[in-house]
């Protein structure tokens, strides 16, 4: 089985996420294509040091985009990923500001 840091790729920093974080006790984070549920809870338990309630992931599809320049149209795609927002248990939290 691959270690916590293979399973989650980077948190998710947004204003919805750190909102939800806040309100909700959940966070999300950008997770390895291959991984299931069982292991993103044993990955941030381990890396963080909580008790996982529960996890619940999503799946985005690369998307198509062109954009126009000077030297013509440039034509490339967005890289698929997916997504998992974890949700804690009570009075458990994690704090993404601390060491920056």
């Amino acid at each position: 089985m691959a270690g916590a840091s293979d399973i989650l790729i980077k948190p998710i920093i947004t204003e919805k996420m750190t909102e939800a974080g806040e309100d909700l006790n959940q966070y999300g984070f950008i997770v390895d294509q291959k991984a299931n549920k069982i292991q993103i809870r044993n990955a941030v338990e381990e890396m963080y040091g909580v008790t996982v309630e529960s996890v619940n992931t999503m799946r985005y599809s690369g998307k198509a985009r062109s954009r126009y320049t000077r030297a013509g149209i440039i034509k490339g795609n967005e890289n698929s990923f997916k997504k998992a927002v974890v949700t804690l248990m009570e009075g458990d939290s994690i704090d993404f500001y601390s060491n920056i």
